[in-house]
């Protein structure tokens, strides 16, 4: 699939870890106001303003002055940060 339908179409299979939603809080200076880090990036992921690409074993989803990695075989969000 191109131009992120496959990511698109398999949102629901987007987690993280741990440790995965304490780095995109860190990274993007979230801090304790986004309840569920998976919701947010979600989305963010979903927006009509999204620009998604893959390279490689990731996709890279750029909105709204952030990039946020996703495996793309596990649908792990792997981080995520400002541009």
């Amino acid at each position: 699939m191109k131009n992120g339908n496959e990511l698109l179409e398999n949102l629901e299979k987007i987690h993280t870890t741990p440790m995965g939603a304490d780095r995109i809080r860190r990274n993007l200076a979230l801090g304790g106001e986004i309840g569920d880090v998976v919701a947010w990036c979600k989305a963010k992921i979903e927006s009509p303003d999204a620009a998604i690409t893959r390279k490689g074993k990731n996709w890279y989803c750029t909105v709204e002055g952030c990039i946020i990695t996703v495996n793309a075989y596990s649908y792990t969000i792997i981080t995520a940060h400002k541009e």
